[in-house]
Order: structure tokens, then sequence, then C-alpha cells
């Protein structure tokens, strides 16, 4: 998506919230990969999704500073819970920071730890899942998670464009847009989930499950 695109997306989709505005100066000054965050379009996206699928369970692998954290469980009810998990146990008082800030502190909950080791603890059903984490952990990640989203949830992975790196030729050393290109073609193949991959930022894939 080209700047002046998403810029005319922002500007006439919902504000982002002051909480998320402030988050989103915070970890871009704080953090030389503050564009790791979701931001404002795909903020307000995963938000109106989670108000269409209406979750009572989400599941987030990578929650970073706790954007995304937020706006899934801004867009669910007051009885949804959303499981985030981060393994920087460097970010941890930050992210709880923010959560308490948000006022959605009583709907989330953070793991700090492995999300490949975490999520096999986690035994109840998801009904929606968003994945975000290193990209050479997202083909095992996904297999870790469609065991645990019940049938008929959803799986959101983000990234899945990768900065346009995916359309052309990859470095043998560039592991994180080789691992992009393997997921999305696998994904591609996968008879188990319906898919679509938005051009939404940074690529945005939307997976049911069957």
């Amino acid at each position: 998506m080209t700047q002046w695109v998403e810029t005319y997306a922002e500007t006439h989709s919902d504000e982002e919230p002051e909480i998320l505005r402030r988050l989103g100066r915070h970890t871009h000054v704080k953090h030389i990969n503050g564009r790791m965050q979701s931001g404002h379009l795909q903020g307000r996206l995963l938000t109106m999704l989670c108000r269409m699928i209406q979750p009572k369970r989400i599941l987030e692998a990578g929650t970073f500073t706790g954007y995304a954290a937020i706006c899934l469980a801004e867009g669910s009810g007051p009885d949804a819970c959303v499981d985030t998990i981060e393994r920087n146990d460097e970010l941890e008082t930050e992210i709880r920071y923010w959560i308490n800030e948000s006022g959605y502190a009583a709907r989330i909950r953070l793991h700090i730890g492995d999300a490949l080791e975490v999520i096999p603890t986690l035994t109840e059903p998801y009904d929606l899942a968003f994945l975000d984490l290193d990209k050479r952990l997202y083909s095992d990640c996904y297999e870790a998670i469609l065991r645990v989203i019940r049938p008929g949830g959803f799986i959101l992975v983000d990234n899945t464009l990768w900065n346009g790196k995916i359309a052309g030729e990859i470095a043998k050393n560039d592991t994180q847009t080789l691992a992009i290109s393997k997921f999305n073609d696998y994904i591609a193949q996968d008879k188990r989930v319906d898919k679509v991959l938005l051009p939404i930022r940074d690529g945005l894939t939307i997976l049911h499950k069957r």
C-alpha cells in the first residue's frame, strides 16, 4: 500500500483512540523498530474484525508494546479474554503499563515466554488468533495456533507482504523474507483453512478454519 493511499484510508476511517496515539508515539520514540507495531489503519481493522466476529477467546502471538492487544480487546465484549504472548521479558513492565492505561486490563492476560512453549499450555479453544512475531517462527507457530483454534475460528497473520520483498528475488541469507515466502506458499495450499491476503499496510492474511 502506497503512503498516500494509507494516509487517505486513515483520514476516512475512525480516528485512532488517544491511548493508541500515545502508545504509538511512545513506541516510535523509544524503539528503533517501532514500525513493528500495528498502526492506525490496521489497528482499526483489528477492532472492526472483533466487532464483526465477536470472539470470546483471543490469542495473540507477539505482543511487542501492546498496541494490537488493546485493539483486539477494544473490539471485543466485556466478557472476552485476550491471551497475548511476548518473548522479550524486558518489555513486560512497558506492556503492563500501557495495558493498564488502556482501561482493558481486565480483558488482557500477558504471558512472557516463547509462544511455542506457552501455546500448548492454553488448552481452551480460541475463536480468533493474531500471529505477529519472528517471521522465522511463523510456520511452526501457525501449526500450534491451528490446534487451539476452534472449527469456524479465524487466524490473522501480519506482515505477509513483508514490504514487497517477497515479490522479488530473495537473498539466501535473508532468513526473514525466505520464511515469509515459504509460509505464504504453504498457506496457499493448506486445505484446512480458507484464506485471503489483504494488501493493507504490510500485508494481512485472514484465515478461516474449516
